[in-house]
């Protein structure tokens, strides 16, 4: 039995590779033993520190990261007891197959490492967004873009890491390499540059949050995410816009939202033919169809007289009511018009009146 044990395959005992593969095997069965406890010891010890934790967001975004973590870590250093085969290391240029698989195996343990980190800042700003109250759309609109933006920073510092560790290159080297190149790109991507600025203009000033409706360029869109580098908008078509951030800070932006008050406007070309009492009925019937509940201003006046007719004129306000409804509320309005211009027997005028 222990001939059996002590064979050599490929340098290596068979005991030796049952070793290994058992480790492996229990680890990998037994990782949610492993994992779970360690992940209730975090939650207590963030509870223990007056932090607020949420149970299932944790589970859900760390536990699995966490497992292939522990794994990989565990396979790594059971793997490193074990003498690569001679039959299997060929020479490269400057390497060997040994070294390659040494790397890889180093970039995917760093990998998994940062992997976990990403999941841990997505589970701060969960953590964070609800301390702050759900309702509260500003401030959780700046827990995303800081959530994105540590996001950008670690996944550059696991790219560094991975060259620095797994590839042993000089940092500094592809720094200072990089700080010459940068210079050149800074210069060509300027416009991206100008619309990751105006994205913190965004985020710090508010001018709009996330749900507002705007009006950008006669487009008319509900903000429905804002980026690094552009605003998204999904119109009153159902399209999907993509606007830049620096747009949206240097142009004219209409936040509908935030207006106190919707405005209809109504204006009637009439037929020189009616007589002054029937513009003078045609006004007062007009007010009084705009005693509307709903309508909370009013402006009705004979606004022009020309050889083409007479020119009458009324805008009303309403409170910032649904689109549907105002919509409504005006064809209800011009329909009582209509009837009333039919009972007054006033006409429209038949030629269009003349662009000033």
């Amino acid at each position: 039995m222990n001939e059996f044990w002590n064979r050599i395959i490929l340098d290596n005992s068979i005991g030796d590779y049952l070793t290994v593969a058992f480790i492996i095997l229990c680890i990998y069965l037994l990782k949610k033993y492993f994992s779970r406890p360690l992940a209730a010891a975090i939650i207590f010890l963030l509870r223990k520190l007056g932090s607020k934790t949420d149970r299932q967001a944790f589970i859900n975004l760390i536990l699995a990261p966490l497992e292939y973590f522990i794994i990989i870590l565990t396979a790594i250093i059971a793997l490193s007891y074990l003498n690569f085969p001679e039959i299997l290391k060929y020479n490269f240029y400057k390497t060997d197959t040994k070294t390659i698989i040494d790397r890889i195996a180093t970039a995917i343990l760093i990998g998994s490492f940062f992997w976990l980190l990403l999941r841990v800042i997505d589970y701060l700003a969960i953590v964070i967004a609800k301390r702050g109250g759900e309702s509260i759309q500003g401030e959780n609109q700046l827990v995303l873009f800081i959530k994105d933006f540590l996001k950008a920073i670690v996944v550059i510092a696991g790219i560094l890491t991975i060259i620095k560790f797994a590839f042993h290159y000089q940092i500094l080297d592809l720094l200072t390499g990089l700080g010459i190149v940068g210079v050149a790109l800074a210069l060509s991507a300027r416009e991206s540059l100008e619309n990751i600025i105006a994205s913190f203009v965004i985020y710090f000033d508010k001018p709009f949050i996330i749900g507002d409706t705007l009006k950008v360029q006669n487009t008319t869109g509900t903000v429905e995410r804002i980026g690094f580098r552009s605003t998204r908008l999904r119109t009153t078509e159902k399209t999907y816009i993509i606007v830049p951030n620096k747009q949206m800070v240097d142009g004219i932006v209409d936040n509908l939202s935030l207006r106190t008050q919707r405005r209809a406007d109504l204006k009637l070309e009439i037929d020189p033919a009616a007589t002054a009492v029937q513009i003078g009925q045609l006004l007062e019937g007009i007010r009084d169809i705009l005693q509307h509940p709903r309508i909370e201003n009013r402006n009705i006046f004979l606004s022009d007289i020309v050889q083409y007719g007479y020119l009458v004129q009324a805008d009303y306000y309403t409170s910032p009511i649904p689109v549907e409804e105002f919509n409504t509320l005006k064809q209800e309005v011009n329909l009582e018009v209509i009837q009333l211009m039919e009972k007054l027997n006033i006409k429209m005028v038949q030629a269009p009146f003349p662009v000033k």
